[in-house]
């Protein structure tokens, strides 16, 4: 029986999407659940299962094509098993040798099926390397995919992440004059939309300070490897600067409020936007009721969106929302910089490097960590007043951590 595979429901304000990448060939044979496409839209990246098991039988749609909610992609025989390669006909003639007829046959890339090939290909593994669950020793593509993924979560498997690299334009050799021009990808469409939105409709100021960071410092050092052991997380930086945002907004409720139309709509609760890079480009995944929530579950929250904003897992809830943003581009070395607000929301927190300056204390010149800060805020419904002291709120709690444990 024939069965079409269709674009799926699109989540709400997404008209269409791209077809980013095929997983499996026309003529591969596909199990029930398994992802056999990628669709791109302008905030995430979703999976299209197959709802029966089968053949691919047509790929009517290729990888770049447009499609809507609706669209036919393929088309699977249900029940029917993929043809069998002449290379596989003359296994039976191993089998005389048993200690070659061990599960290692996985080892053998010309006996796999194209889309595994394919897989070991664009992730630049081995067969060898991976056990096989499939019929005969022979490897699946969920035998691939499940060992990539064990791969990536191990801190010695980075090799693999030059490929970040490797749909930038090629270097051109000294003295050339070449161009090349590469289409946006549809969430770098969608940012350059935002960031435009952002500049042509809001009134965006931003104040400066900075921020001590010793205390910070000497209470993660002290308290990092008990953390870790109890909660299983690490303690980072970021958990007290979410803190200490949530108690200016608390005392600015302005700085979390936003505006529709004449009106300002101020939230009762505190969704805060972490902005996270990945390879697709720059996401604001949303931590909701950030206020109740404990040190450690701010940092596994944090590095939950991370993981999954690598592994383009994020979904159009986790994105959705949000009443202020906090952004970090300090973790690629800038000194200072401006962030853009993220619309509706009406104030942006933006942390830089960590640097010892000498700083005077006391009369007495020393050597500290110190950050500079950045907030930007839309000035149609926030004042300078309110913009200053909010920034200075936080700057108090991360020099005084014992205010934020004390809600002073």
């Amino acid at each position: 029986m024939a069965i079409e595979i269709k674009v799926p429901n699109l989540p709400e304000s997404v008209s269409s999407a791209t077809v980013a990448t095929w997983h499996v060939q026309q003529g591969d044979a596909v199990a029930r659940e398994q992802n056999l496409l990628d669709l791109e839209t302008d905030k995430v990246m979703l999976e299209v299962p197959a709802v029966e098991g089968g053949v691919l039988k047509e790929i009517r749609v290729q990888a770049g094509a447009t499609v809507q909610a609706g669209d036919v992609l393929g088309v699977i025989e249900a029940g029917a098993a993929a043809p069998e390669k002449k290379a596989e006909a003359a296994a039976p003639a191993k089998a005389e040798a048993p200690a070659k007829a061990a599960p290692t046959a996985a080892a053998d890339n010309e006996s796999q099926s194209p889309a595994v090939r394919k897989l070991l290909s664009e992730l630049g593994l081995a067969a060898a390397d991976i056990p096989a669950s499939g019929r005969g020793g022979r490897l699946t593509v969920e035998d691939v995919r499940t060992y990539a993924e064990q791969q990536k979560s191990k801190p010695a498997a980075q090799p693999s992440a030059p490929k970040a690299t490797a749909p930038a334009p090629a270097r051109l050799a000294p003295g050339a004059r070449e161009e090349q021009r590469v289409p946006m990808t549809r969430i770098r469409a969608r940012i350059a939309e935002r960031l435009l939105d952002a500049k042509n409709n809001t009134a965006m100021l931003t104040t400066f300070n900075e921020v001590d960071l010793k205390a910070v410092s000497e209470l993660r050092a002290r308290y990092k490897d008990s953390f870790e052991k109890a909660h299983g997380a690490k303690l980072g930086f970021m958990s007290f600067f979410v803190r200490a945002a949530i108690e200016a907004l608390k005392k600015y409720p302005v700085l979390n409020a936003s505006v529709d139309g004449n009106d300002i709509v101020y939230h009762g609760y505190y969704d805060i936007g972490i902005a996270v890079s990945s390879e697709r480009g720059l996401v604001v995944p949303i931590m909701r009721d950030a206020d109740m929530l404990s040190m450690a579950e701010i940092e596994k929250t944090i590095g939950d969106f991370g993981s999954r904003a690598k592994a383009n897992k994020l979904t159009m809830e986790d994105l959705t929302g949000g009443t202020f943003s906090i952004t970090n581009g300090g973790v690629f070395g800038s000194m200072l910089s401006t962030p853009i607000l993220n619309p509706p929301q009406s104030a942006i927190l933006g942390m830089h490097g960590i640097t010892e300056r000498p700083v005077v204390v006391d009369g007495q010149i020393v050597i500290r960590p110190m950050m500079y800060l950045a907030l930007s805020y839309d000035h149609r419904i926030i004042d300078g007043k309110e913009a200053v002291l909010g920034l200075r709120t936080i700057k108090e709690c991360l020099e005084d951590p014992a205010k934020i444990l004390l809600q002073l």
